[in-house]
């Protein structure tokens, strides 16, 4: 939710930058918004990474794939008996 709340305050800002410079054609308004999105989306992509990342490497889901692992590990041993 912060996210799109972001991106649309982002936006706001971005057209009324963009209206308060009046020499600039429609051509180097799309091509700065062009490139600020493209910023934006990179910042989101490598916080969204990192997180993964963290979520990943935390405690409980080492743990919890260890448990798993240790889980299926028995329930083979009790089929091969």
């Amino acid at each position: 939710m912060r996210v799109y709340l972001a991106v649309a305050l982002l936006m706001l800002a971005f057209v009324a930058y963009t209206e308060a410079q009046d020499a600039e054609t429609i051509e180097e308004k799309f091509s700065n918004f062009g490139k600020q999105m493209a910023e934006v989306s990179k910042n989101v992509a490598e916080k969204a990474k990192t997180a993964f990342q963290e979520l990943h490497n935390s405690e409980f889901a080492t743990e919890s794939r260890t448990w798993v692992q240790k889980q299926i590990e028995n329930i083979k041993a009790q089929f091969n008996q």
